[in-house]
């Protein structure tokens, strides 16, 4: 609280950012940050150039919720918006100093008015009249019982933008290069700049309280509209589609905290003294930091003057009427006795949890109140997925008509910016309609023993009736371990699963030769490990062999229990492991075991299916033997300090990349380039060689082709895999002294581009656009060899295309082999008889990234939360502690698809 004596926690970090000094900075994003290269920088195209487009499948026209947009005319002019300070502010802060600067200090000035991007970036039609292109200027915001902050905003000319640069762009004239980046980053800030001045936002979204949902926990769901302008062949476009935003509900932040823990009203149990766990106020701390709050307990005396949020900083570590501190006229008080005292109010609840505001004061939570509209920026808790993905969801029809509804809200043709940059956004005429084609599923074989060998997928889909695993694995011995208590899942239920399991295998072909495994009930309090290697050990000695696969049944919400049983499975033992829900295997069909099935086997070294030679003879031509290579890394979740991130990379071993292996790794945290990945491609070539020559018997086992598929690299990081990752693959195949041509392609799935069908007869029983859809024109890089392909039928919502960019291209693959490449990996994906939406070994990368928590020691009490974060004064060391941990996977595991 503002206040002369005022009480103030212990740790209070920064200052208070006030004062007529210099204040904290406008900018954060320096000039070679996203999207806006440092000025003199040539950047040239990135990925392979388009030399034709593809030809094959069944031609149709599709929706896609893009709109075209007019370039601009006249010159646009580009400023660097910054203040000689260290400290960074909130986008939202940066652009009310703007805005105030703009329309309340200056409009002489600032007419017409310049755009920003809430960051570093200002552009405007008109070159403002500073002396030497620069000016400094202090916009103050208001504040309760001092004098206003005052803030130093800083503009610099840096650049005069020709949009005519753009048209060039398009026609294919004019290089990929800063002026055409900053160009579009124009266009972009201009088409943001009213609903951001208006709603909260992020990066490329904003979100109004028009459509919203309490999903409880304190948190609300706002609807909101994504935008993005973007090059494509022969014009400019804007990709508009709906978002969801997670926002803290407005309100007392007493009634805030309930509902976090959700254990009825009475505020007493954030009292510490009455009980609440040290563990509990950590997780509601980490809920509420960095929320703005509003205090009630000065208002007299203020009238007419305008009250500046608070951000909580953290919790007190005990109540008010615990917390002393020392006056500035001596003595000493507690908060409750402060606020009784200096404002005559006396606390309703003074045994409940302070919070501690970014000056350091101390105000107790039933004086706060949260102000209305902010983002919650962290983790959604995973008992919210639920609600967050029934209000995100939507049918086609329903997503493509609430995006229609949205340009209500855009209302381009009535921003005051969009009209005086000149552009023209061409929304009457509807969504775009462009061309696509459905490729032709591959042909998958099954073993020679089924009755129906081959299938052809249709919509995405296929079953297994009538047909054996192409290549059936065996169970030697099994042991079932039961960490369900025993009157839940009972010795008939137990019973029940064994039958079914074994009446499964027999359809599919897998030979199991332990018709009755030994069953123990375990109570999930002690050491998993102990467990199963008892379990193991019985077998053993009962039946002379020790098992090659144990089956765990888990009670709901048992995620410790499962990492435990990998980590003893995968890492420890180097024994198969599957997991099973009590509430699925209990009177379960029969479609759930075949389903269970096709884990079993491939975890096991069996092959469930394979593409037909005739499918896709890129990847089974005998005399260019490939590697089919899915590389990804996992990042640590936003405000987690000191957790690292995980890389793997996985490979085919066998000739018809239908067998993967997997490696996985540790690194920096939120590093995106691979350190590791010479290292890792070494193994994965070796492991092809050594299949090939002695399991497969090939005369030639050395790879002519490797083909690699990179996930998760936004497009300003393209360069960087070309530099970074790509010579370490080279690297690695120089070691091994083979000499492969070499494929690098990027796929992306954080896009928001939709296909929607023209007609009712082109789509799925979902309403979504068939699985092998492709779209090469229209929507697409002028450019770069680049392509969209919905990979995968639809089930729930608008199914979501993947994105391909091909970076590099030694084996010089037409358009049509690589999208038919592409759309054939999608099918061989061992979990499922459904394509997916990428290809199968980019799917089993993220898989294993995010299972990389499982080769770390339950018993060495490291927190692999989530939530979990270390100040930065120990970030670092305890990033060495996870790196020293992480063990790797057991040599038994690294022929098998442990990970599936």
């Amino acid at each position: 609280m503002a206040g002369r004596g005022g009480p103030r926690g212990r740790g209070r970090g920064a200052p208070a950012l006030r004062g007529r000094g210099g204040g904290p900075s406008i900018g954060s994003v320096p000039s070679s940050g996203p999207g806006i290269p440092n000025q003199g920088d040539h950047i040239a195209t990135v990925g392979v150039k388009r030399s034709a487009f593809g030809s094959s499948g069944r031609a149709i026209e599709v929706f896609t919720n893009h709109y075209e947009v007019s370039i601009p005319q006249g010159m646009i002019y580009h400023y660097d918006a910054i203040s000689p300070s260290e400290h960074t502010l909130p986008a939202r802060l940066n652009m009310e100093l703007i805005v105030k600067l703009q329309e309340r200090d200056h409009p002489e000035i600032f007419t017409p008015r310049g755009v920003y991007d809430g960051r570093k970036n200002m552009f405007s039609v008109k070159r403002f009249p500073f002396e030497n292109d620069t000016r400094t200027d202090s916009p103050g915001r208001a504040a309760v019982g001092r004098g206003p902050k005052i803030y130093k905003i800083k503009l610099t000319k840096v650049a005069e933008i020709n949009p005519e640069v753009l048209s060039r762009f398009l026609e294919g004239s004019q290089s990929h290069d800063n002026t055409v980046l900053t160009a579009i980053t124009a266009l972009n800030v201009v088409v943001r700049m009213e609903p951001t001045k208006n709603y909260p936002f992020n990066v490329r979204s904003f979100f109004t309280p028009r459509e919203q949902k309490d999903i409880g926990g304190g948190l609300v769901l706002w609807r909101g509209y994504f935008q993005s302008v973007r090059p494509a062949i022969g014009k400019m476009l804007i990709n508009i589609d709906i978002s969801t935003g997670t926002m803290y509900k407005e309100g007392p932040l007493l009634n805030i905290c309930l509902e976090f823990f959700n254990r009825g009203n009475d505020p007493n149990i954030l009292a510490p003294a009455r009980g609440l766990p040290e563990r509990e106020r950590l997780r509601l701390q980490r809920f509420i930091s960095g929320v703005r709050v509003m205090t009630n307990a000065a208002n007299q005396g203020q009238q007419g003057r305008t009250r500046t949020p608070r951000v909580v900083k953290k919790l007190s570590s005990a109540g008010a009427n615990s917390l002393s501190f020392t006056m500035r006229e001596g003595g000493t008080m507690t908060v409750a006795q402060y606020f009784a005292r200096t404002y005559n109010r006396p606390l309703q609840h003074p045994a409940i949890l302070c919070v501690e505001v970014g000056n350091g004061a101390l105000i107790p939570i039933e004086l706060c109140t949260v102000v209305p509209g902010q983002i919650m920026r962290k983790q959604v808790p995973p008992e919210k997925t639920k609600d967050v993905l029934e209000f995100a969801t939507k049918k086609p029809a329903d997503r493509l008509a609430s995006i229609r509804n949205g340009l209500g809200v855009l209302s381009y043709g009535q921003s005051e910016y969009v009209r005086q940059f000149g552009l023209h956004v061409k929304d009457t005429g509807g969504p775009l309609s462009v061309n696509a084609r459905v490729l032709n599923p591959p042909t998958l074989k099954y073993g020679q023993n089924s009755k129906q060998p081959t299938i052809v997928p249709r919509d995405g889909a296929w079953n297994m009736i009538d047909k054996k695993f192409f290549q059936p694995a065996t169970i030697k011995a099994w042991v079932v371990v039961v960490y369900e208590r025993q009157n839940r899942f009972r010795d008939e239920n137990a019973k029940d699963m064994i039958a079914g399991l074994l009446e499964a295998c027999a359809a599919v072909g897998i030979v199991v030769q332990d018709k009755q495994p030994l069953v123990f009930w375990e109570n999930a309090q002690g050491t998993i490990a102990d467990h199963l290697r008892k379990a193991g050990l019985a077998c053993n000695q009962k039946k002379g062999v020790f098992p090659n696969l144990i089956v765990a049944v888990l009670p709901e919400q048992a995620t410790d229990i499962y990492t435990a049983i990998k980590h003893f499975g995968d890492v420890s033992t180097g024994v198969a492991t599957q997991c099973l829900k009590s509430q699925k295997c209990t009177r379960a069909k029969q479609q759930y075991y075949a389903n269970v099935c096709l884990k079993i086997n491939v975890k096991l070294g069996g092959i469930n299916t394979i593409p037909d030679a005739r499918s896709v003879s890129i990847l089974t031509d005998p005399h260019n033997p490939t590697i089919v290579m899915g590389a990804d890394v996992i990042h640590p979740a936003a405000h987690s300090e000191g957790r690292p991130s995980f890389t793997s990379l996985v490979a085919n071993v066998d000739s018809d990349t239908a067998k993967y292996i997997a490696d996985c790794r540790v690194q920096t945290s939120r590093q995106e380039m691979i350190d590791d990945l010479e290292d890792m491609a070494t193994h994965m070539i070796d492991m092809y060689i050594n299949y090939r020559r002695n399991v497969e018997k090939k005369p030639n086992p050395q790879p002519k082709r490797i083909i690699f598929y990179r996930d998760g690299v936004s497009e300003g990081q393209f360069r960087q895999v070309l530099e970074h990752e790509l010579p370490q693959i080279k690297k690695a195949c120089a070691k091994m002294k083979v000499d492969p041509k070499i494929t690098v392609i990027v796929v992306g799935k954080r896009h928001h581009v939709r296909f929607f069908p023209k007609r009712p007869d082109e789509a799925d029983r979902s309403g979504n656009c068939r699985a092998g859809t492709v779209i090469d024109r229209d929507i697409v890089h002028p450019l770069e060899m680049d392509f969209y392909l919905q990979s995968h039928g639809g089930l729930l919502g608008t199914s979501r295309p993947a994105h391909y960019n091909v970076l590099y291209d030694d084996n010089r693959l037409t358009a049509d082999g690589i999208q038919q490449l592409s759309f054939a990996l999608c099918h061989v994906y061992a979990r499922s008889t459904r394509s997916v939406s990428i290809p199968a070994p980019v799917y089993y990368a993220d898989i294993v990234c995010s299972r990389a928590k499982n080769h770390y020691d339950p018993g060495a009490n490291l927190d692999l939360t989530e939530t979990g974060t270390a100040d930065d004064a120990h970030a670092s060391e305890q990033l060495e502690v996870f790196k020293n941990n992480f063990k790797p996977l057991h040599r038994n595991m690294q022929f098998l698809m442990y990970f599936s």
